[in-house]
């Protein structure tokens, strides 16, 4: 429906007699104009696909947080959150509403709807934009409204994108780049400059919610989620890009709440968002037939290769770039709890698994942690590239992630981990590290990674809670509780300094390991000194398993 601004409040926001302004369109509008705007094409079975520029990925370094009196004490500022002043918002927010009020003669965007499953939880959310396909973007990825639930809608906070304006006077005002993120927590208002890339948007407002929700006492996660048939048992799953979060919380016999940002409150488990947001490259329809099932009409493909006259896809081109991403609404996965005709909520989880991908070959493929070790390790947020996966690295190269999800956080890590460490014990949660890297050996040396086979057979282990039934032991790096056997897992990986040819380089590489570990720890200063002996022992040599 075509409105004008007014319609909506948006000349409170300094955007003037906006007169074709268009509210939540249907798919079908939308496509029909990214195909008309030259946005993008239609390809696999209906899904639209388009490029998203110069920026195939989010952009870190451009992000700012607004230096402002209600704020200012709680935010984490760092790398992360950078500073920035009202002068400088107020600067760029100018030419961002100057862009809006003088291209009125194309379409206005807008998205209204909700972040938060739970309606006690939930964020208004608007999204304003100028781009039909970052419309359907925001429409797949966050909850769409019912029918009335928009009567005296109120925006809990506001995104303004305006992708093609840049910051040319970067240098002058102190700024990485013409490209712009910035967030005013006390005007709830956030605008976006000089990319058009769509994860922005989502993970702008995930950043938001990691500020509102645990100052409320409520646990904001970068994690997966899935339930027994019964709505019971829920699962939750932490870990970074190529461990396997969303292969593993992928479930046929387990219905997926959501595959990324969930909330803990004090009645349960809740999604934050309405779709799933999957990267496509190297996409198999026999391995994953979920995300691929999933391109359909309704879909947006970004930065796919495609033959120009079919529209056939090939999936394995990452020649674009190999962060290919496919959004969708969640009940595109027939296996999910939204897509049963229920809320994308679940109760207490009673498991939690951190996933992490050790190319050192020193972690164990299954550990239990105690509540300080579940600390520990959820602030250190832990995984390894290979070599090989980038130029110049020829050795395993640790990455340290807060939270699993460092760059979304806006306040310290440790509010995140107390608020974690006081849920698990409320609710009596078991803690479980999986390794899904190497064994025998680092990725260097030509060691193998465990295999899915196995992975999965730990997974279900923990899930069914027969891993309990086990015998276990201390491991000599973390001093982590390691079961001796599992059903369906092969004995020899549950060990991995057995497992090496040399038990000498085993010790070289854990030692090394611990030390990057121990290093890292260091920089969130003296507040989480006290969980310092949750981490690597320093004379593991000496522990025999």
């Amino acid at each position: 429906m075509k409105l004008s601004g007014n319609d909506l409040g948006l000349n409170k926001l300094g955007l003037l007699d906006l007169t074709n302004v268009h509210r939540n369109l249907s798919v079908e509008s939308m496509v029909e104009d990214i195909v008309n705007n030259g946005e993008g094409v239609i390809g696999l079975r209906g899904a639209a696909m388009v490029d998203t520029g110069i920026y195939t990925g989010r952009s870190p370094k451009d992000k700012y947080i607004v230096d402002e009196p209600s704020s200012s004490d709680k935010i984490w500022w760092g790398s992360v959150n950078q500073k920035v002043s009202e002068e400088v918002f107020d600067r760029l927010y100018d030419k961002v509403v100057n862009y809006y009020n003088r291209s009125n003669d194309s379409k206005t965007y807008v998205f209204d709807g909700f972040a938060g499953a739970d309606p006690k939880y939930s964020l208004n959310v608007r999204i304003i934009a100028k781009k039909a396909w970052q419309a359907h973007f925001v429409h797949n990825m966050f909850i769409r409204p019912e029918e009335g639930e928009l009567d005296g809608f109120d925006p809990g906070f506001t995104i303004i994108n305006a992708s093609d304006v840049s910051n040319e006077d970067f240098k002058e005002l102190g700024m990485n780049s013409e490209t712009f993120i910035l967030f005013h927590l006390k005007k709830r208002i956030a605008i976006i400059g000089g990319t058009e890339y769509g994860g922005e948007m989502k993970k702008g407002i995930f950043s938001v919610l990691h500020y509102k929700l645990p100052l409320k006492g409520i646990l904001s996660m970068h994690c997966s989620a899935n339930v027994d048939t019964n709505g019971r048992n829920t699962a939750l799953f932490f870990g970074l890009s190529g461990t396997g979060k969303t292969t593993l919380s992928t479930d046929p016999n387990r219905p997926l709440i959501g595959d990324d940002e969930h909330g803990w409150s004090d009645d349960g488990i809740f999604n934050f968002e309405g779709g799933c947001y999957a990267k496509v490259i190297n996409l198999d329809k026999e391995a994953e037939p979920d995300i691929y099932n999933a391109i359909r009409h309704g879909a947006l493909l970004e930065n796919v290769c495609y033959d120009e006259k079919t529209r056939v896809i090939d999936f394995t081109d990452g020649s674009k770039t190999e962060n290919t991403r496919v959004s969708y609404p969640i009940d595109h996965i027939e296996n999910s709890v939204f897509a049963s005709g229920k809320p994308s909520m679940g109760p207490h989880p009673k498991i939690i698994v951190f996933l992490t991908c050790d190319a050192y070959g020193v972690l164990p493929p299954v550990s239990k942690l105690t509540p300080d070790q579940a600390m520990y390790h959820f602030i250190s947020g832990y995984t390894a590239k290979v070599a090989g996966t980038e130029r110049g690295i020829t050795e395993p190269v640790a990455t340290f992630s807060p939270c699993f999800g460092g760059p979304f956080l806006t306040l310290h890590p440790l509010k995140y981990a107390e608020l974690l460490k006081s849920k698990i014990q409320t609710h009596e949660s078991k803690v479980y590290l999986v390794n899904t890297g190497w064994i025998g050996g680092s990725a260097a040396s030509g060691a193998k990674r465990i295999s899915i086979q196995n992975t999965r057979a730990m997974i279900t282990s923990i899930l069914d809670g027969s891993i309990e039934q086990s015998k276990f032991k201390t491991e000599p790096v973390f001093g982590l509780s390691c079961p001796l056997s599992l059903i369906g897992v092969d004995t020899e990986v549950l060990n991995p300094r057995s497992s090496w040819d040399n038990a000498d380089d085993y010790d070289k590489q854990a030692t090394t390991l611990g030390e990057l570990f121990t290093n890292n720890f260091k920089t969130y200063g003296k507040a989480v000194s006290y969980l310092e002996n949750a981490g690597p022992i320093r004379n593991h040599n000496e522990i025999a398993i």
